[in-house]
């Protein structure tokens, strides 16, 4: 799969995140957050996804997040270590 498509699915994992309800406030926020420090072109791949991973495990461990808001992120989390290793 090219970097384009991971970079693609792992954006589309965090809008959703963002952009769900059922998710608590501080989830959607963090979502945003590390969707904003992926796509910082400032900094090299691996930086970024090594942040947005941060960020996310931070998420994954909130004790307020539903099933499905908990898979989500470690989904995105399984795509942004495959990126980082790949840069």
């Amino acid at each position: 799969m090219a970097a384009a498509d991971d970079m693609k699915h792992v954006t589309d994992y965090l809008d959703y995140l963002a952009e769900d309800t059922s998710i608590p406030r501080n989830i959607r926020k963090g979502a945003s957050d590390a969707k904003a420090r992926l796509l910082d072109t400032k900094e090299p791949m691996d930086i970024r996804a090594t942040s947005a991973i941060v960020i996310l495990e931070d998420l994954a461990n909130d004790p307020n997040i539903p099933l499905q808001g908990r898979t989500i992120i470690w989904q995105a989390i399984s795509q942004l270590e495959t990126m980082s290793r790949q840069s």
